[in-house]
């Protein structure tokens, strides 16, 4: 019996989709976030560079979004280049970037007067093609904007990464509406990692993949990025009760210290 449709036709209608999506592209050019489970997930491996990314904060950091801002920061300190970081008000505390990996002296802040002015500016930057990435935050972002912002990202092979940033609540909804960025992520914070001794322990995540085009949705829970932007599962040990590769910290007798002052 022969096929109802020349399946050279097919291939042929498939290699026009993959030129329109720019998904050849993307599978060349991939950032992987060194997570097997993460990398695994996502389609071609890692977060395609040539491509907009939306990243939001959940639970308490729904407004107050450090922890997608740490992770956006990680994201963008393991590209090569300068990083143009967009906003309208410039609250962004450079030593925490810093900490995530994202050195000062790669940022250049770019304050806007308006979230208009933030779309327009992110889109002359994404089409310079000559920058590490492009970071802006804004509260909406419709599908016009967001193609706009999605094909530049194409042909210049730079990231976008949007961090959608609210000051209420209840406008936290948009985040559910349509757009072309190619995956969009909410970042919740966690209990910090449990010590052996009493202190703060590493920050902690929940990292949902809410959509990404040609993949599917996951979520997981992972330590927060390092000083060259690089994350990890979060390891659970029951037996412990806390992170095990604390267990060897020093454990210091309060009664033994010294008044330096």
């Amino acid at each position: 019996m022969r096929p109802l449709v020349d399946p050279r036709l097919i291939e042929a209608l498939r290699e026009q989709v993959e030129q329109i999506e720019g998904t050849k592209a993307r599978r060349r050019r991939v950032l992987p976030f060194g997570v097997p489970a993460i990398d695994g997930t996502l389609p071609d491996g890692g977060l395609a560079l040539n491509s907009t990314h939306e990243f939001a904060g959940g639970g308490a950091g729904t407004v107050m979004p450090a922890a997608p801002t740490l992770f956006v920061a990680g994201i963008a300190a393991r590209t090569k280049g300068p990083v143009l970081w967009i906003l309208e008000k410039n609250d962004i505390y450079a030593p925490a970037l810093t900490q995530a990996g994202l050195h000062h002296n790669r940022v250049i802040y770019v304050e806007c007067n308006s979230p208009e002015d933030v779309l327009t500016s992110a889109e002359d930057a994404l089409r310079h093609g000559g920058l590490g990435a492009v970071i802006l935050e804004v509260p909406k972002l419709d599908m016009t904007a967001s193609r706009r912002l999605q094909l530049v990202a194409e042909k210049s092979g730079t990231p976008g990464l949007i961090i959608r940033k609210w000051r209420r609540l209840e406008n936290a909804r948009d985040f559910g509406n349509p757009t072309a960025s190619l995956t969009k992520w909410r970042i919740s914070p966690l209990p910090s990692a449990p010590l052996p001794v009493p202190g703060v322990g590493q920050h902690r995540w929940l990292v949902e993949l809410m959509r990404a085009r040609q993949g599917t949705g996951a979520d997981w829970e992972i330590e927060a990025c390092d000083s060259k932007g690089k994350m990890e599962l979060v390891r659970h040990d029951s037996s412990r009760g806390y992170d095990d590769r604390y267990e060897d910290l020093p454990v210091v007798d309060p009664s033994k210290w010294r008044d330096t002052g």
